[in-house]
C-alpha cells in the first residue's frame, strides 16, 4: 500500500496569543491551507516562534509575494554633500534679506557674490578654491551656480564694487539712526605681491615688519554689527582715516547727528576741529599716555581722587568744552606692574651678562659695549627705566626708581574725553559705550581669523577693495548668526548689567555654567560658531540610485536635536 500524499496548498504566518497569570504568550507558527474531501484544513508545519521579529516578517512578506534583496544591492548612494550648514546659513541670509540687499532684481552676479559671501563663512579660500568648493556641498545647487569659474567670480567682485555704497546705505538705515553711537577702528592686514598701490609699508598689526600692507577703517552700530568699511594705503596714519568716515556717516548715510567712538590714536588736533566744524556731529575718544601725564603735573588730576572711587569727571583748560572722565582699573594696574616689572628684571639679567663680559675682558671699547647695551634697549624697550654708564673699560647700570614709581602711580588709570554733554550722555554710560570697541576689535580677530582676510592675493586696487567688503559682508552674517544661536553658544546670552563701568565684566551664572560644564541649559553641547558650522555641516544632502528600475532619488538625512534647534533658533531670530 503506497505512502498517503502530502496535502498541498498556501502557506501563511499565523500569530495567536494568550494571556497567562504572569504574562501574555505570543506564537508564530507556519501554517499551510489545504482542501480534503471537500472541507477546508490547516496544518502547523513550523513553529516560528523562536525567530527575530524582522525574520517572521521577512517570511510574511515573501510568502505575500514580496522580493527582496540586500539593501547594499538594490541601493546606492551616488553622491553625499554637507548641506546643514549651508541651510543654516541661507536661511539668516534670508532673514537678513542679504539678496535684495544687494540687488534688487534676481541676477547672475547677485547669485554668485551671495554664494562667496556664504562660502567665505563656511569655508574661505581664494576665488578658484571657492569655484571648487562651491560644488563640494549643496550650496552652488541651491544658488544655481555649479558652473561658476573664477574668472567669473572676479567680474562678480567687480560687479559687488560697484554696488557697496548703495548696499552700506541699506545697512546704515537698518541699524544707524540720528544721535546713536558709531563705533569705528581701523586695522591693517598683509599684502602678497608688490603691484597694488594700495600695498605700502607701514604700521603693521600682524606683527609682519617689512611687509607691504593694506589699511581698512569698520563702522560698526553701539553693538558691533558692521555697517561699513574703506580701504585706505597701507602707509596712510589712523587719524588720516577719519575725515572719510565722518563724510560718510553724514553725506552718504544722511545722519543728521552721531556720536563717533574711536580709538586714542584717531582724534588728532585736525580731526577735532573737523568734527566740531560739522553740525552734530560728536565724539568719545582717550587721552594718550603723555597727555595724562600732564594733566597730573599740572594739577588738573589728583591721584587722590582714587583713594575711595574709581571713576571721576574732570575738567582741564587745555580742553575746553569737553568733559574728561577718569578711570582706574586695579585689575588693569596690577597685569602692568607685573609685566613692567617682567621687563625690567629681563633687561637686567641682559646688561648683567654685558657687565661680566666687560669685568672679563672679552667686551671692550666704548663702542662696542654701546652697540651690545642697544640690542638689549631694543629687545625689552624700557631703556627710560635705567641709567648706565659706559666707558672702554667699564659698565654700570641701575634703575630709576624715581621715575619707575612715577609711572606705577598712573597704572591702571586712563582718561576718557568726549563733547557729547552730560545731559545726553551720563559719565557712566561714556565709559560703557568707550568700551564698546571691543566689539570692532572682535570684528576684525574674525575677519583675519575664520573669514581670512589675509593674505591679500589681489593686485589690482578695486579689487582688494571688493574683497575686504565681501569679507565684511561675511562677517555682518556671521554676527547675525551668532546673536541668534547664542543659546547653543558658549557667548552669554543675558549679559548682567555692570553697576561699576570701569570694574571688569562679569558673565552672568547661566554663562558661567556653561564654560563649566560645556553644556546649554537644555544640555547640548556647547560650540563655537565654527564648531556648531561644522555640526551643521554633518547633516547631508544623498542622491539615492535605485538598482532594479535605473531611477535615483534626493534625501536630507534626518536632523540631529541640535541641527534642528540651531535651524529654528534661525527662524525666530529678530532683526534689530
Amino acid at each position: 500500500m503506497g505512502r498517503k500524499p502530502r496535502p498541498t496548498g498556501p502557506f501563511h504566518v499565523v500569530t495567536t496569543r494568550r494571556q497567562g497569570k504572569q504574562r501574555e504568550y505570543v506564537a508564530h507558527l507556519l501554517r499551510r491551507s489545504y482542501r480534503e474531501g471537500g472541507v477546508v484544513k490547516k496544518e502547523t508545519v513550523a513553529n516560528l516562534s523562536h525567530l527575530p521579529e524582522e525574520v517572521i516578517e521577512l517570511i510574511r512578506g515573501a510568502l505575500r509575494g514580496q522580493r527582496f534583496v540586500a539593501a547594499e544591492e538594490a541601493l546606492a548612494v551616488e553622491r553625499s554633500l554637507p548641506a546643514g550648514h549651508v541651510e543654516a546659513a541661507l536661511a539668516m541670509a534670508r532673514r537678513l534679506e542679504l539678496a535684495r540687499r544687494l540687488d534688487r532684481r534676481p541676477c547672475r552676479e547677485r547669485a554668485l557674490c551671495l554664494a562667496m559671501i556664504v562660502q567665505r563663512l563656511l569655508g574661505p579660500g581664494s576665488k578658484l578654491a571657492m569655484s571648487r568648493a562651491f560644488a563640494q556641498s549643496t550650496l552652488a545647487a541651491a544658488l544655481g551656480v555649479e558652473d561658476a569659474d573664477e574668472d567669473e567670480l572676479y567680474a562678480a567682485l567687480d560687479w559687488l564694487l560697484a554696488q557697496q555704497g548703495r548696499i552700506e546705505r541699506a545697512l546704515a538705515r537698518r541699524h544707524l539712526e540720528a544721535g546713536t553711537l558709531v563705533l569705528y577702528d581701523v586695522c591693517s592686514s598683509y599684502f602678497e605681491g608688490h603691484s597694488c598701490s594700495l600695498a605700502q609699508l607701514g604700521y603693521s598689526r600682524d606683527g609682519r615688519r617689512g611687509t607691504l600692507q593694506i589699511i581698512y577703517g569698520l563702522l560698526c552700530d553701539r553693538r558691533g554689527c558692521p555697517v561699513g568699511v574703506e580701504v585706505f594705503e597701507g602707509a596712510l596714519h589712523d587719524d588720516k582715516t577719519l575725515p572719510v568716515q565722518i563724510e560718510k556717516l553724514r553725506e552718504r548715510f544722511g545722519l543728521a547727528s552721531v556720536i563717533v567712538v574711536s580709538d586714542r590714536g584717531m582724534v588728532t588736533k585736525a580731526n577735532l576741529e573737523l568734527l566740531r566744524s560739522v553740525d552734530g556731529a560728536a565724539w568719545i575718544t582717550a587721552l594718550r599716555a603723555p597727555q595724562v601725564k600732564k594733566l597730573v603735573k599740572d594739577g588738573a588730576l589728583q591721584l587722590s581722587l582714587f583713594d575711595e572711587h574709581n571713576l571721576a569727571e574732570i575738567t582741564a583748560d587745555d580742553y575746553p568744552g569737553e568733559r574728561l572722565v577718569v578711570c582706574r582699573n586695579p585689575l588693569v594696574a596690577a597685569e602692568r606692574a607685573r609685566k613692567r616689572e617682567d621687563l625690567l628684571q629681563a633687561t637686567e639679567r641682559a646688561l648683567a651678562e654685558i657687565q661680566a663680559r666687560v669685568e672679563q675682558g672679552s667686551l671692550r671699547g666704548e663702542a662696542a659695549i654701546g652697540l651690545a647695551v642697544g640690542a638689549v634697549w631694543n629687545r625689552w624697550r624700557v631703556r627710560k627705566h635705567f641709567q648706565v654708564e659706559i666707558t672702554d673699560t667699564a659698565f654700570s647700570f641701575a634703575r630709576k626708581q624715581e621715575q619707575i614709581a612715577a609711572e606705577a602711580a598712573l597704572d591702571g588709570i586712563y582718561v576718557l574725553r568726549t563733547s557729547v554733554p552730560d545731559s545726553e550722555l551720563e559719565t557712566p554710560h561714556v565709559v560703557r559705550a568707550y568700551k564698546q570697541l571691543k566689539e570692532v576689535e572682535r570684528a576684525f580677530r574674525t575677519l583675519k581669523g575664520p573669514l581670512e582676510l589675509r593674505p591679500i592675493h589681489h593686485r589690482l586696487e578695486e579689487r582688494v577693495r571688493a574683497h575686504v567688503f565681501l569679507c565684511m559682508l561675511s562677517y555682518y552674517l556671521a554676527w547675525h548668526l551668532r546673536q541668534a544661536w547664542k543659546p547653543l553658544l558658549f557667548d552669554d546670552e543675558q549679559p548682567p548689567s555692570q553697576l561699576d563701568p570701569v570694574a571688569k565684566a562679569r558673565r552672568s551664572p547661566q554663562a558661567e555654567q556653561k564654560a563649566r560644564s560645556k553644556r546649554t541649559a537644555t544640555g547640548e553641547r556647547c560650540h563655537s560658531l565654527t564648531t556648531l558650522l561644522d555640526e551643521l555641516a554633518t547633516r547631508t544632502h544623498n542622491t539615492i540610485h535605485l538598482s532594479d528600475s535605473g531611477a535615483s532619488f534626493d534625501q536630507l538625512t534626518r536632523p540631529t536635536d541640535t541641527q534642528t534647534r540651531a535651524l529654528a533658533l534661525i527662524d525666530d531670530y529678530t532683526l534689530t
